[in-house]
């Protein structure tokens, strides 16, 4: 039997390598005051849930948890500034569906969402609803598809930017409706909403939490909704994919992520005490009422998911040749 002998010096190196790992996990939080960096601008869905997590975030870990709107370019801007941000992790992303997974295959970034970008939870899951201006004359989905395939051009639809959620939404319907309506990008749904409500575009594919209090007070009139499951908060209101386009779905979602160069251990911990905000009572109420649905999952579990997104968008922009322009 041959025994192999390991130098000291391996062995030395090796112990300090776990050594400082364990260190930095236990560097927790990272700084006293830690920034959450959010890709749009303040009032609309992503930065409600952010506020939301941020507070029992806070409040769990004992730290200040800072809300750091970067709005532009679809969330893109945040999103580079994450993926160059430092290595302590004391700077965290709620990133979104687009610049995660479909600005990608729609232009050249400055980062790359999968080497630049590790993935911590996924945090928020919802449809966006379809709205129309009440002074656009249309009340049903049926009507709004009706007069998109008569004017071929003429009704404009409002969104978070290009490439987002909102944005893929109205190019899907385009596509299985066979209409034209024309793609008008914002930085973010708090100015969308703006010009929906004075009538400077007629539609958006809102998030619920922007657009119900305009619904509740009729100067929205809601049409569908983009899941595959009717709106808790609109129950009357059809799902696209029961209106006559089976199989249509196209969910907005946020979820917590991180510059790659931020240790395992300091990101794992970022994942355990993220889930743990994410499965309190008191944040499902309040997410739930803006029509927020968390849904805290595993690091794997996210980038298995992100992954999944990313081909089926990707699809999508080839089939319709869809530009950042």
């Amino acid at each position: 039997m041959t025994t192999t002998r390991i130098p000291f010096k391996t062995l030395a190196c090796a112990a300090l390598a776990v050594l400082s790992l364990c260190a930095t996990a236990q560097t927790f939080p990272p700084k006293k005051t830690i920034s959450m960096v959010v890709g749009f601008a303040a009032g609309g869905a992503a930065d409600t849930g952010a506020r939301i997590i941020a507070r029992k975030l806070g409040e769990n870990i004992g730290a200040s948890v800072v809300i750091d709107n970067k709005p532009g370019a679809g969330g893109n801007i945040a999103h580079q500034f994450a993926a160059q941000g430092p290595s302590d992790g004391s700077v965290i992303l709620f990133g979104s569906v687009g610049p995660l997974t479909i600005a990608p295959h729609m232009m050249k970034l400055p980062y790359d969402p999968v080497k630049d970008l590790s993935p911590i939870t996924m945090g928020v899951n919802f449809p966006n609803v379809l709205v129309v201006n009440n002074q656009v004359g249309i009340k049903t989905f049926a009507e709004f598809i009706a007069y998109a395939k008569k004017n071929p051009g003429k009704i404009d639809f409002a969104s978070t930017g290009p490439g987002s959620a909102s944005h893929l939404a109205g190019e899907l319907l385009n596509d299985m409706a066979g209409i034209d309506t024309v793609h008008v990008p914002y930085k973010g749904g708090a100015p969308a909403m703006q010009d929906l409500i004075g009538g400077r575009v007629a539609a958006y594919y809102s998030t619920l939490s922007t657009s119900l209090p305009h619904i509740e007070s009729g100067k929205l009139i809601p049409l569908a909704s983009t899941g595959t499951m009717r709106l808790a908060a609109l129950p009357k209101i059809p799902t696209i994919a029961e209106s006559g386009y089976p199989g249509f779905s196209a969910t907005n979602w946020y979820a917590f992520v991180a510059s790659s160069k931020v240790p395992a251990p300091i990101l794992e911990r970022w994942n355990t005490e993220l889930v743990k905000v994410l499965k309190s009572p008191d944040v499902i109420e309040q997410l739930n009422s803006h029509g927020l649905t968390p849904q805290p999952s595993s690091r794997d579990d996210f980038a298995k998911y992100m992954a999944k997104e990313s081909a089926t968008w990707g699809r999508v922009i080839r089939e319709r040749k869809i530009t950042a322009d």
